[in-house]
């Protein structure tokens, strides 16, 4: 959550933090209500800190986690938990729908393939697992959308959160009468949808009451995650590309027209920017490889951290410094949440390939690095076959806050990287988003232009680029060599 002014200033930020429930192997659910009850301490917060009166406040941009399911009644109370994006439980509904439908139409009508993470196979779970539930179901929203809710009673997405349900006509930008007459969902579920500088509706009275936002305030469709991030981070012209590293990893990269992977491999999503498109490519366990890594293998530097008030990623990646490029051959492969891109494989699992007794912890978390930066040039191998140009990579996220994971990135795709002035990307972009919405901005690219600047630049050096070309192949390797066994694992 975040408070900016006209000029971009970024004047107060407030993060509350949510836990996910992984009640089951593959599950992984959040409550929305506690998201609702976390975002109106954050819009206190921010009030607070910035000592801004609310009705100062032009505008509210919406952000959030992309595909995540919730499923509201006829009352619009929630019915059970919102099932997530990372959640890997919907394989067996993906091959039901690549049966039933075909794989050739899904990517016909949504411009992408049946994967577990989409929200469509999510709503087939319900149906085929929990009819109870099902019955009650009056309307589907994205995470950011039931805020939106919250705060102004409207059923409304936007353009590029809805592109990831799969329930979605990519091209023409609303919803897919096909996609829901083949899976039997009354398109009256739906939200209507936005481009996402486009105003939705304003703060109702019961939500100003608990967040200390004035009543009747503007509120704008906003964009899922990725797309309000690429904004944040000036992704909004072709040749300009970013490569994220937050819990998941994403490669994007900006198109005037829609262009598909004819294998589904990279998503095709509407922009942000009216009228526009993106394709991008996703790590699974990006940053969540050394999330997991941290909560598992290292409470000293957890401890540590909280005595010394730091980060405990900084500690980590401290330590990592001091390992020479390549981690003395320990080859990690980040798909610890089976993986999207390039694979589809929600079967995979992680690996550490090639430890020996020299590899110290401190290896294992520059292998995380860099296996997670090998798998995010997946992607970007993906966007130059596809023909898009790649002229400028910025990176964001947590990632783009460690000059380690920089400088790792740089050698491995073997490009010039940049990190730019702003690090809260998707919140950035929202608050963008509403300024254009609301008359501040002319246009998102305008307001890009204007507010987003270079921070620091990355140069590859030949002997790393070398090393990591020749480690790159390895890691192809390993995971064509292992593929058969995954599936008899899981089975």
């Amino acid at each position: 959550m975040l408070l900016m002014d006209i000029d971009g200033h970024i004047l107060a930020v407030s993060t509350e933090r949510y836990e996910v429930l992984h009640e089951r192997p593959l599950f992984a659910e959040q409550d929305p209500e506690v998201w609702w009850e976390k975002t109106c301490l954050a819009i206190r917060k921010v009030i607070e800190i910035s000592g801004c009166s609310s009705d100062s406040i032009q505008g509210i941009g919406l952000t959030g986690q992309m595909h995540s399911l919730v499923v509201l009644d006829s009352d619009g109370k929630v019915i059970r938990p919102a099932i997530l994006w990372s959640d890997q439980r919907t394989q067996p509904e993906c091959d039901w729908m690549n049966e039933h439908i075909g794989s050739s139409h899904i990517l016909r009508f949504t411009a992408n393939p049946a994967l577990p993470n989409f929200t469509a196979t999510k709503l087939q779970w319900i149906r085929q697992h929990e009819p109870y539930h099902f019955k009650k179901i009056a309307k589907i929203l994205l995470p950011k959308d039931y805020i939106r809710y919250c705060l102004t009673g409207e059923y409304a997405s936007d353009v590029s959160d809805a592109s990831g349900t799969l329930l979605f006509d990519v091209r023409n930008r609303h919803w897919s009468q096909e996609m829901c007459e083949r899976l039997e969902i009354p398109m009256e579920w739906l939200p209507r949808v936005l481009e996402s500088p486009e105003l939705t509706g304003t703060v109702n009275p019961t939500a100003a009451a608990k967040t200390g936002l004035q009543i009747g305030t503007k509120v704008v469709a906003g964009a899922g995650d990725q797309a309000s991030g690429a904004v944040g981070n000036g992704i909004v012209r072709s040749g300009v590309v970013s490569s994220t590293i937050g819990t998941s990893g994403v490669v994007f990269a900006f198109a005037k027209n829609i262009v598909q992977d004819e294998q589904g491999r990279l998503h095709s999503f509407c922009h942000a920017v009216p009228g526009a498109w993106h394709v991008m490519g996703v790590t699974q366990a990006a940053g969540g490889s050394l999330q997991w890594y941290a909560k598992q293998f290292a409470p000293l530097e957890q401890a540590l951290a909280e005595t010394l008030a730091e980060d405990v990623y900084n500690l980590l990646a401290k330590e990592a410094a001091q390992v020479a490029a390549g981690s003395e051959g320990l080859v990690y492969l980040p798909y610890l949440l089976g993986e999207r891109t390039p694979h589809l494989d929600p079967y995979a699992r992680a690996v550490f390939f090639g430890v020996t007794v020299r590899h110290k912890r401190a290896h294992f978390v520059r292998g995380i690095m860099e296996g997670v930066s090998f798998s995010l040039r997946d992607s970007l191998s993906l966007i130059e076959d596809l023909q898009l140009p790649i002229e400028e990579i910025r990176l964001s996220g947590g990632g783009a806050k460690s000059d380690l994971w920089c400088s790792i990135q740089t050698n491995i795709y073997g490009r010039s990287v940049h990190t730019v002035e702003s690090d809260e990307g998707p919140a950035f972009g929202a608050a963008i988003l509403a300024g254009v919405g609301t008359g501040c901005f002319v246009d998102v690219e305008s307001a890009c232009d204007l507010l987003i600047m270079r921070k620091h630049t990355y140069h590859p050096q030949l002997d790393e680029m070398n090393l990591y070309n020749r480690q790159y192949a390895v890691y192809k390797e390993i995971y064509e060599l292992l593929k058969p066994l995954y599936r008899k694992f899981i089975s």
